[in-house]
């Protein structure tokens, strides 16, 4: 403790000129008491899990996070540096794997580190501690960007340094710089999804392993989690989520004062950061003392086997699944007793670990009533027992209650007081009575408004995309990874120079490696419209009205329409796959009605535009919306022009296995059907069902589907497939 109170006056004159100490002070921060506990309890904790804040645009969600790191002490670290200046050759082989490399711990050093201090200090290094140099500097904060790559976020072959030696060099990534600091990740919803599990795995491991390259290297990582969305650009997978302790939104209720009084701080700190600081100097090294302090007494905090047990009874009240909730929650709880200077947990913090942990992750939602409140002192205490028959048995039983209490306080006096746990009398999380704080509403219904629409398909090609990471090809190389190909000869160039003396750098065959890359995959939504009967007119403005509605969305998700009425004796592609709103309403202006209803040539002609829809590489799911009743009374026979009506009159009691037989071949084909049903139920044949489950697809039945309705489920279709 008292090296990182020395250490953050030694760094003080550095802030000055670091963009931490510009940056806005936590305790500046109108609002958000509930999001500003929370990186604290973060920053007391590093391995808690981290903290997602989710919110709207200009909610404060990256000033919350750069705020706290102002906060957080400078740390001791191993002067590499100076070990390196001791060694007069070959100090770029003992470069270090990790970074930020704690002293105090010797048990976290890599193989790497101890050569070094064995060739400076002598084997004998871990007697003589002491005389090892060491410096102070700042916490590192780490923002990871958007478009970072596996190799530079968990590290890679330094390529100009194993060039020159002849062996593999070894260059920490991201994750090594982070270690002990923060690492914040900035709209986690937009990075890769192979990038998001790196760093989850990482930080959850605290340590990363390198298997890549031909390396198979490991260091510490253990640093501050910290990452931000926002839900109306994309969801969050579930399984991320869970991953974090904490998930709060920054989005709040506030007045028209509070908004003033924000507005007016951050023009303060914009026309001069160091004198806005300056005048919340003495607040922000309260929070940090307070911080440092917490961290000391942290190992001492104990919790009993009774509050443990009422936080895993919240969280079953709450329907969480998993054992994350209760263990996070433990870890919540001894943080905020730490914060608070107490060697022991109390009711408080466990209604604070229940709040911040349990009760986002509660499937049981509270009733959204404004007025409700927690429940009275009657209604908390238990029932009384039932009276029996005899009524001097009662008395009796109370004799006997006071004589047992009795013994139990002369027990009590004669040796060490026992006090019981602090527990809160009643549970948080009560379905019948519950008073749930606004800012975690607000969550929920962010979260439950976002749902999935930020789940989409990805496709993986060598000629188009992003470059996503190196691979060993396969057959001819379209688009050489560079980076990756001296990467793979680097260590050998030594040998090969022997070999080929005129030649700075030698590459062979077996060193190339491909991008590969990977590109956003758009759906298309084939909307097949039955235009014949009575009824068909309706069916075809739905449709219309459900594609422009569509297509006003497609442009961010390179989305596509098609739409396929079938009448008479065949199928026609009015609208091909297009994203023009423009040419969508010039196509749809005429709309056929009236006629048979060839539904098997429907199915057919939009499994031809599916098929070629898909192999173009652009297109990475097909739903075809079927607006049907599903009482198809033309054969595909007819339709395709193979025989004449009175053959075909002869077929009618195989028409619908005909159709059921090309609706279970659109599996195979990769196409999701959504059937939906437009007959009223009291007549409606029940086909219509029959078709969705022999394409594995999904039925609904609407007869009065909208544009609107029509629209919405077949964006859920795209989300849930």
């Amino acid at each position: 403790m008292n090296s990182e109170l020395k250490g953050k006056e030694e760094v003080k004159d550095l802030m000055k000129s670091n963009d931490s100490f510009r940056a806005f002070p936590l305790a500046a921060i109108t609002g958000h008491s509930l999001l500003k506990l929370s990186l604290l309890l973060g920053a007391v904790d590093p391995s808690l899990g981290g903290v997602i804040i989710a919110g709207g645009r200009g909610t404060g969600k990256s000033v919350l996070a750069r705020g706290l790191h102002t906060l957080i002490p400078p740390i001791e670290v191993l002067d590499i540096e100076s070990l390196l200046g001791m060694l007069s050759q070959g100090s770029t082989l003992l470069r270090p794997v990790g970074r930020n490399l704690d002293p105090d711990r010797p048990e976290e050093w890599d193989i790497n580190t101890n050569k070094l201090l064995r060739e400076t200090i002598g084997s004998d290094y871990l007697n003589q501690i002491e005389e090892i140099p060491k410096k102070v500097r700042e916490a590192p904060f780490i923002q990871v960007p958007i478009g970072i790559t596996e190799d530079r976020l968990v590290g890679s072959i330094d390529v100009a340094a194993s060039l020159n030696t002849g062996e593999q060099v070894f260059q920490p990534g991201i994750l090594a710089e982070a270690h002990r600091g923060v690492l914040y990740v900035d709209d986690i919803n937009l990075l890769d999804d192979g990038i998001v599990n790196l760093i989850l795995e990482a930080t959850g491991r605290e340590q990363n392993n390198i298997e890549r390259d031909g390396l198979s290297l490991s260091h510490p990582c253990k640093s501050l989690l910290i990452a931000t969305y926002n839900p109306q650009e994309g969801a969050l997978r579930d399984h991320v989520l869970d991953r974090f302790a904490i998930v709060l939104s920054a989005d709040q209720s506030i007045d028209n004062a509070q908004r003033v009084e924000i507005t007016k701080s951050v023009l303060s700190h914009a026309e001069n950061n160091i004198k806005f600081s300056e005048k919340w100097s003495e607040e922000s090294e309260n929070l940090s003392t307070q911080l440092i302090l917490a961290r000391q007494w942290l190992k001492d905090v104990k919790i009993t086997t009774e509050q443990i047990t009422y936080l895993v009874n919240e969280a079953l009240r709450g329907g969480v699944e998993g054992h994350r909730s209760e263990l996070f929650a433990v870890k919540v709880a001894k943080a905020n007793a730490a914060l608070r200077g107490d060697e022991n947990v109390n009711s408080e913090d466990l209604k604070v670990a229940v709040r911040l942990v349990i009760l986002p992750r509660a499937m049981q939602i509270p009733p959204e009533d404004e007025d409700i409140q927690p429940p009275s002192p009657e209604d908390q205490n238990p029932p009384p027992p039932p009276k029996s028959d005899n009524e001097d048995s009662e008395p009796q039983s109370n004799e006997n209650e006071d004589n047992q209490e009795q013994e139990q306080e002369e027990d009590n006096s004669d040796g060490e007081e026992e006090s019981s746990p602090e527990i809160p009398e009643e549970f948080i999380l009560d379905p019948e009575a519950c008073m749930v704080d606004p800012d975690l509403l607000l969550f929920s219904s962010a979260k439950a408004k976002a749902g999935n629409s930020g789940s989409r398909s990805v496709i993986y090609s060598d000629s188009r995309g992003r470059y996503v990471k190196p691979i060993i090809p396969r057959g001819k190389v379209k688009r050489i990874a560079v980076d990756a190909t001296l990467r793979a000869a680097a260590p050998y160039q030594k040998s090969r120079r022997l070999r080929n003396p005129n030649k700075s750098i030698v590459i062979e065959e077996n060193d190339f490696r491909a991008k590969l890359l990977q590109k956003k995959a758009g759906a298309l939504v084939i909307f097949l419209v039955d235009a014949s009967g009575s009824m068909a007119l309706n069916r075809m403005q739905s449709a219309k009205g459900a594609v422009i509605r569509l297509l006003t969305e497609a442009y961010e998700n390179r989305d596509e329409v098609a739409l396929i009425p079938f009448r008479g004796n065949q199928a026609e592609v009015l609208l091909p796959p297009t994203r023009s709103i423009t040419a969508a309403k010039r196509r749809l202006e005429t709309m056929p009605c009236g006629g048979g209803s060839p539904l098997a040539h429907g199915l057919t002609q939009s499994a031809k535009v599916a098929k070629n829809a898909l192999s173009t590489g652009d297109i990475g799911q097909v739903i075809v919306v079927g607006i049907t009743d599903g009482r198809g009374n033309v054969p595909l026979g007819l339709s395709l022009g193979q025989s004449d009506i009175e053959e075909n009159e002869k077929e009618n009691v195989n028409l619908k296995k005909e159709v059921l037989d090309i609706a279970a071949k659109y599996p195979m084909l990769g196409i999701k059907l959504l059937i939906i049903d437009t007959e009223r139920k009291f007549i409606a044949s029940g086909f219509g069902k029959e078709l969705a489950e022999a394409a594995q697809g999904k039925y609904v039945q609407l007869p009065k589907a909208t544009d609107k309705t029509i629209a919405a489920m077949a964006l859920n279709a795209i989300n849930e497939f």
